[in-house]
């Protein structure tokens, strides 16, 4: 539900829950799983700069703009979890992440998601890239 409501904002260059109400009326899913979706959202576009510079730092040769839209906010969803929320296991992130790459994008989508993320976790594993506390809402 995340990512086809962040995949929606973004083509409607919209900063709000609309397609997540939407989606979530449609599906009735669990109040739970709506709860978690909202969560994400509200952590992606409260974090964007500063996840979309990792994007950046680590495919250099896509800029933001030019990737896929879905692409890009799977990569926003995994960072977010890998960066920010830390509950999530890292290995879950990125797994969650292929599974929805090869779900929702094209054919080369879950290799590349996969090599992004594989690169952010050596990054993490090194030292190289820290966790990052996520900016408060309304900053």
């Amino acid at each position: 539900m995340a990512l086809q409501a962040l995949f929606a904002a973004d083509l409607q260059g919209r900063q709000d829950d609309t397609a997540l109400d939407w989606l979530a009326g449609e599906d009735s899913s669990p109040a739970r799983s709506v709860a978690f979706a909202r969560m994400l959202m509200q952590g992606v576009r409260d974090n964007r700069p500063a996840l979309d510079q990792v994007i950046q730092r680590y495919a250099p040769a896509w800029p933001i703009h030019q990737l896929a839209p879905v692409d890009r906010n799977i990569l926003r969803i995994a960072l977010f979890e890998l960066l920010c929320y830390i509950k999530t296991p890292r290995k879950t992130a990125v797994n969650e992440a292929v599974e929805l790459a090869k779900g929702f994008g094209s054919e080369s989508s879950a290799r590349f998601i996969n090599g992004v993320l594989g690169s952010v976790m050596a990054g993490l594993e090194s030292g190289e890239l820290a966790p990052f506390e996520p900016v408060a809402e309304g900053r």
